[in-house]
């Protein structure tokens, strides 16, 4: 029996999901409430002439970190494996909670 290409496509898309990346605008934040922030998940916060970022290991496992990135004057931009929608700092920076 033959699967139609489309199927296979959509089979793959869907396994490699969970892997993908998303990106979600946060709110303006100063320096120091991203590196208070970063202290509290147990992240790397740094700051150069182009803005202020913070990123931490949110799962345990390599290649899955979680990542804000500031520019002066303009919103967060967090970065977050899989589908999350993070709406805060910290629940940007920290592993998801597995209540099922």
């Amino acid at each position: 029996m033959r699967l139609p290409a489309a199927v296979i496509v959509i089979v793959g898309l869907w396994a490699i999901a969970p892997c993908s990346a998303r990106e979600v605008s946060l709110h303006k934040h100063s320096p120091d409430e991203l590196k208070s922030t970063c202290e509290k998940a147990g992240g790397s916060f740094s700051q150069d002439a182009s803005g202020f970022y913070c990123s931490s290991n949110c799962h345990g496992d390599k290649g899955t970190d979680c990542t804000i990135g500031c520019k002066t004057d303009q919103n967060c931009i967090a970065q977050v494996p899989g589908a999350r929608r993070p709406t805060t700092l910290l629940n940007a920076v920290l592993a998801p909670s597995r209540e099922h």
